[in-house]
């Protein structure tokens, strides 16, 4: 397996040379895509889109990381609560959002002459429940961090070791509301209020604050700042006063350091998607490799995919080969967007 600097060496190796343009939200994948490509391309524009939906001082932190690298630096102004669909809030949300962002981004990209689009998504996303991947791959944007097999953990890692800036709080604030429940301006007032105070007093550094109509739940990336000095009472009594009757506190922290290990045995490997796989989409993207398949599965020579989205394999000579050869097929795999399991 190759190390940390060997996976950002691709990186720079992708980027260099070329006029890259970036979907910026300021977070951490998409921060260290904009740093290295500061260094190494030939030109880079990064370009946020403002939704009116994501949490305070979002567009502000963009500008200024953006204006710290030296790259040029677009804000595109799309107000969703004008988008009905968005705000029916049905299974395909996630799809549709980033379906309107990335068609944005193409179409300024093209107009500023910026002929590499990118985004930052990493190995990472590929096994977790996100279809906005497959607008990246619908649009063709490139990406480096999964070409790199690049985990969140590791881009973490390096933006740590690199004293290099970025937001942990960058996550749409619909995602607090339950799909197939209308999204609306006073609930994301109070979402975004309630995160706020929190934020504002604590030391935690990702608030999410869970919108459950009567009831909010709070998720924070340290649980020692909302339980000393009772500090869960006056969060308690904050957001009842902005009309939750309930609050509750998960009490599993948030941690964004996210990265992969498969369940390996004796030269054999297996992985439970949380999604379930389209076979036939993936089939177009794995090609001449298959070797055998069914109604409900695809062979090829020492891994299975199984349409429930279970990765099974077999036949590697260590842990590390099979995790290897996981993360290769992750990246031609095709999810279903709804019917998950």
């Amino acid at each position: 397996m190759m190390n940390l600097e060997e996976k950002i060496e691709i990186v720079k190796e992708i980027l260099k040379d070329k006029k890259v343009a970036i979907g910026f939200s300021g977070g951490a994948d998409s921060t260290l895509i904009a740093y290295l490509s500061s260094k190494v391309a030939e030109d880079t524009l990064a370009i946020t889109i403002d939704n009116h939906l994501f949490p305070t001082g979002f567009v502000e932190n963009t500008k200024k990381l953006a204006k710290s690298f030296g790259i040029k630096h677009e804000i595109i102004d799309i107000d969703f609560y004008k988008k009905e669909y968005f705000l029916s809030n049905d299974s395909k949300r996630c799809y549709a959002c980033r379906n309107l962002m990335y068609s944005e981004i193409e179409k300024l990209a093209q107009e500023k002459g910026f002929d590499f689009v990118c985004d930052g998504n990493n190995i990472s996303d590929l096994v977790i429940d996100r279809p906005g991947i497959l607008v990246t791959y619908k649009k063709g944007f490139n990406t480096p961090f999964i070409e790199a097999k690049l985990t969140s953990k590791e881009i973490h890692e390096y933006l740590y070791k690199n004293d290099i800036p970025y937001s942990r709080s960058t996550t749409c604030l619909a995602t607090r509301i339950p799909t197939n429940t209308k999204t609306t301006e006073e609930k994301i007032k109070r979402i975004r209020e309630c995160e706020d105070y929190i934020y504002n007093n604590t030391n935690c550094e990702i608030v999410k604050v869970r919108d459950l109509g009567k009831f909010g739940i709070c998720e924070v990336d340290n649980l020692d700042e909302i339980l000393k000095e009772d500090k869960f009472k006056e969060i308690n009594d904050e957001l009842k006063q902005k009309g939750f009757k309930k609050v509750a506190l998960n009490l599993s922290e948030i941690d964004d350091d996210e990265y992969i290990t498969i369940q390996y045995d004796n030269g054999s490997f297996s992985y439970q998607l949380p999604f379930t796989i389209n076979l036939e989409n993936t089939k177009k993207q794995i090609k001449n490799g298959i070797i055998n398949e069914s109604e409900n599965t695809i062979e090829l020579n020492n891994i299975q995919i199984n349409q429930n989205g279970l990765i099974t394999g077999n036949n590697f000579k260590s842990y590390e080969d099979a995790l290897f050869n996981f993360m290769e097929i992750l990246s031609k795999l095709r999810r279903n967007i709804c019917n998950q399991r």
